[in-house]
């Protein structure tokens, strides 16, 4: 599923939503439905090979429709982007628990029922949503260019034009998909011509304006409203990241992410972090396990499977609740205190810190729920406000592919820290005759994971706080060169 990000990514945005939408509606009914009928007709009816390939399928439809749905709330409310992917992401978080909570009440845990419900619900879910995915048009009232210093731009003749030809023009600029051209942004009017006392207004305004544009980006600043020769000073001076002079918001994709430090911040934190988190996710019901058995050996194993589904639906409960209040919580943060969004990277970073502590110290498997708990919601925190971040780094339009680079990221934590954990509990565990590994020692089967993990977290808080301040200088420096070009 993560490695299919970026292709599934440049698709997303070369051709918009709808494609990868019915892309992932057909693999995703393609995947699951031979996974059904190799579990009805029981063992060897499909090869362990064509099953991995089927597993493959549903990962990657999940990740086709998820890229889907996120560049569409991403592009469609710009001014309010973390709220808006809050949805789909704390949506997708929580999606196994949904399906599976309907299953055992439809189907009573009939596990061949529960795969072709998945099958038929996935595919149609899908399907259904694909008129309603669409990309619109940027509407908002025009804002005229102002200028630092005595720069004017020339003026060019303006001509009537008719509302056929608009409607061509931008019938040209957006595909049926919704996929916004870049020549949208190259097309801003750049012909009118302003008085000096229209500029020195303009000029007043531009500066009191940029407490109320959002404080959190590092590059999407409308920084096309200055002057040339400010904007060079400017970035000799004080690094400015990658802008475009002829679109208010900048385009970096791909490979042009890597020299860019921004990116080595966000991807640094998102495999510093994720990794935890994928950790307790993956390992959770052997910890529930280990503690239970140490705990009260009289615990039966349909006791202690319980016990085990408990903790998943926690973590993906929390999940959910830190994905919707990281998304809209990063809008508020911007919009009513001028902060930044990494604060919440902050957030998640710290509270999975205090959690590998718990997780470290804790042996007593009803208090276990702290550890769940908490690292749902840290998640949750983490990846809510993320795509927002990285929209806003370096813009809407390569956001799909961008995202599936940052994605990436947890392949690398996460497959390193299952390793620790699997590592520490299989030297503790005895191995039955029949081949099943037990680890009768509770706490100690896995506790020196977390106190590795434990560092990771710290590591995290310190790129958050170097995140925070290297963005926060930056936007400093940008103030002081707008004033000071202004009374120049």
């Amino acid at each position: 599923m993560y490695a299919s990000g970026i292709p599934l990514g440049l698709l997303t945005d070369a051709r918009g939503p709808r494609l990868t939408t019915i892309l992932g509606a057909i693999t995703l009914g393609v995947g699951y439905y031979p996974i059904y009928q190799a579990y009805v007709h029981g063992e060897g009816s499909l090869g362990v090979a064509m099953l991995s390939f089927f597993s493959f399928l549903t990962g990657f439809g999940s990740c086709s429709s998820f890229s889907a749905s996120i560049k569409t709330a991403a592009s469609n409310f710009p001014d309010h982007r973390g709220t808006a992917t809050a949805f789909p992401l704390a949506a997708f978080g929580l999606s196994a628990f949904f399906w599976s909570t309907v299953s055992a009440i439809i189907f009573k845990d009939d596990t061949g029922k529960f795969l072709l419900l998945l099958a038929l619900g996935t595919f149609l879910l899908n399907l259904v949503a694909i008129p309603f995915l669409r990309i619109l048009p940027p509407r908002g009232p025009y804002q005229p260019l102002s200028h630092l210093g005595d720069t004017i731009v020339e003026s060019r003749p303006l001509r009537t034009t008719r509302s056929t030809e608009l409607r061509s023009s931008y019938q040209e600029e957006y595909d049926e998909a919704g996929t916004q051209s870049s020549s949208v942004f190259e097309s801003q009017p750049h012909a009118h011509t302003r008085s000096p006392s229209h500029a020195s207004d303009s000029r007043h305004h531009h500066v009191n304006s940029l407490d109320s544009d959002e404080t959190s980006s590092l590059v999407s600043k409308p920084i096309s409203r200055l002057s040339r020769d400010a904007l060079d000073g400017f970035r000799a001076d004080e690094d400015l990241p990658h802008v475009t002079l002829d679109s208010p918001h900048p385009d970096v994709r791909g490979l042009a992410m890597l020299p860019k430090v921004e990116f080595w911040q966000l991807f640094l934190t998102m495999a510093l972090l994720s990794g935890i988190g994928l950790m307790t996710i993956n390992n959770i019901g052997n910890s529930a396990k280990a503690l239970w058995q140490h705990y009260d050996d009289s615990a039966s194993s349909q006791f202690i499977h319980q016990r085990q589904v408990m903790h998943v639906s926690i973590l993906s409960f929390g999940n959910f609740i830190g994905r919707l209040l990281s998304g809209i919580g990063s809008d508020m943060l911007v919009k009513k205190l001028n902060m930044s969004r990494f604060w919440c990277l902050f957030i998640s970073a710290t509270v999975f810190t205090g959690t590998q502590l718990a997780g470290a110290a804790i042996s007593n498997p009803n208090q276990l729920v702290v550890v769940s708990g908490c690292t749902g919601v840290a998640y949750g925190f983490l990846f809510g406000v993320f795509p927002s971040l990285v929209a806003h780094t370096f813009g809407i339009g390569g956001l799909s592919q961008n995202w599936g680079v940052m994605t990436l990221a947890p392949v690398l934590s996460g497959n390193l820290f299952n390793l620790i954990y699997g590592t520490i509990y299989d030297k503790h565990s005895i191995v039955a005759p029949d081949g099943e590994r037990d680890c009768p020692d509770g706490l100690a089967c896995y506790q020196g994971a977390y106190y590795t993990t434990f560092f990771s977290g710290v590591a995290g808080i310190v790129v958050c706080l170097w995140s925070i301040w290297r963005e926060h200088q930056i936007h400093q420096a940008f103030h002081r060169k707008v004033e000071h070009d202004r009374l120049a």
